[in-house]
């Protein structure tokens, strides 16, 4: 079966968005380790007079997680599924949260336009026909030093970690899927995940899209090396265009909430 692509990726999860949050609390550790990842932005003052996009946010469980991190921030969500949106929209939200109807890849049409201080993306990447073209579009959307997080199944490319991702899908994934009625969903989860890049390469990726300060970083639980959230930067421009690279965005240093993790080979 080949994977699940654009209007049939789409069509997908409008049917399995009313069972989605179900069946992802069965996995241990999935909203903590979003708001993990939503953290690892770094914004200070929680997000105060700060713009954050929550790209692919699905029924929400990511803009909760940007939410809770940064209680402050404007958040945009954005999906292609209308069904997800419906269910992220039926849940309380402050005003401060907006949700929007479109593909990562035509958020113009859409009228989501920057800056942003900052972008999550969850569980999105792997989902795309052009995942370079949408980093493209990510780097332009940010301000200068605006920050990336991209939480996303990578393997980290050791083959114990493609076999505990093959053991989980056997066992839970397409278990569940096939009960809700949802086999197809569940079962492009698992072969996307195999056929996505590993994080090394992923984050080779985001270096080749402009960003600097890559860095891949694990997350706990069985989903180690499984798992990864990838933290990046726009680079900073001087009011003559010229790169500083150091200040963030609005000109304040945020603060690091986050530490560990590994650089990637070649990648600033």
């Amino acid at each position: 079966m080949p994977l699940l692509r654009d209007a049939a990726l789409t069509a997908a999860f409008d049917h399995g968005a009313g069972r989605y949050d179900r069946l992802v609390a069965l996995n241990p550790g999935y909203h903590a380790q979003l708001r993990r990842s939503a953290r690892r932005l770094g914004l200070a003052d929680g997000g105060a007079g700060r713009r954050v996009l929550d790209l692919g946010c699905g029924t929400g469980a990511s803009t909760a997680a940007l939410a809770a991190a940064l209680p402050a921030a404007e958040i945009v969500g954005v999906d292609a599924s209308a069904g997800m949106l419906e269910r992220a929209r039926s849940k309380p939200w402050p005003p401060r949260v907006r949700f929007v109807h479109a593909p990562a890849e035509e958020l113009h049409r859409a009228e989501v336009d920057g800056p942003f201080d900052a972008v999550l993306a969850a569980y999105l990447f792997r989902n795309l026909s052009d995942p370079d073209a949408v980093l493209r579009t990510v780097h332009r959307l940010l301000a200068p030093g605006g920050r990336l997080a991209v939480h996303e199944y990578a393997l980290g490319g050791r083959r114990a970690h493609r076999l505990v991702w093959a053991a989980v899908c056997r066992g839970v994934i397409l278990p569940l899927g096939t009960a809700t009625g949802d086999r197809d969903l569940y079962r492009h989860l698992w072969r996307s995940v195999a056929a996505f890049d590993t994080a090394p390469a992923f984050g080779a990726r985001l270096g080749r899209a402009g960003f600097e300060r890559v860095r891949i970083l694990p997350l706990p639980g069985w989903q180690t090396g499984v798992t990864h959230t990838f933290v990046a930067r726009r680079a900073d421009t001087g009011t003559d265009g010229a790169r500083t690279g150091h200040a963030a965005p609005q000109g304040k240093r945020a603060r690091r909430t986050e530490t560990g993790g590994t650089e990637t080979g070649g990648v600033r």
